[in-house]
């Protein structure tokens, strides 16, 4: 997965210098190679706690299942915890059209739902090579 997050960084990297202005009083021009994705910041919930128990171990396999069935659908492009035990836990970086389908796709973790976490969603542009990393059924 590492190697993923490689990509996705190199070719944030790339394509945030390649955006380009046609004049001060038009909008932005995105290269036709562009296109825009919803990243989500996963932090700590309302509800998280450290304990281990039932509960929570259930709660993170459904959060692991609904990120599976998100890659495979081709929506979910990469998803993973950071290393370190901040209050940021991990990311999403969704390949939809809009916001509000990417909330709806945060909004069904079974982890957001208990409270356990909490997405905060932001528009992205990006490469469209990314979507060549991800199969669409």
């Amino acid at each position: 997965m590492h190697k993923w997050l490689t990509v996705a960084v190199l070719c944030a990297m790339v394509c945030g210098v390649s955006l380009v202005s046609i004049g001060a009083e038009e909008e932005p021009s995105m290269p036709a190679d562009m296109a825009q994705y919803f990243v989500g910041l996963i932090y700590r919930g309302e509800k998280w706690t450290p304990e281990v128990n039932a509960e929570t171990t259930g709660i993170q396999k459904a959060h692991l299942a609904n990120i599976g069935k998100l890659v495979e659908t081709g929506q979910l492009v990469l998803a993973g915890p950071f290393g370190d035990d901040g209050k940021l836990r991990g990311l999403f970086f969704f390949d939809v059209k809009t916001m509000e389908e990417a909330r709806k796709l945060a909004d069904s973790d079974p982890a957001v739902r208990t409270g356990r976490l909490r997405v905060e969603l932001h528009p992205w542009w990006g490469t469209t090579a990314l979507r060549g990393l991800v199969k669409k059924p």
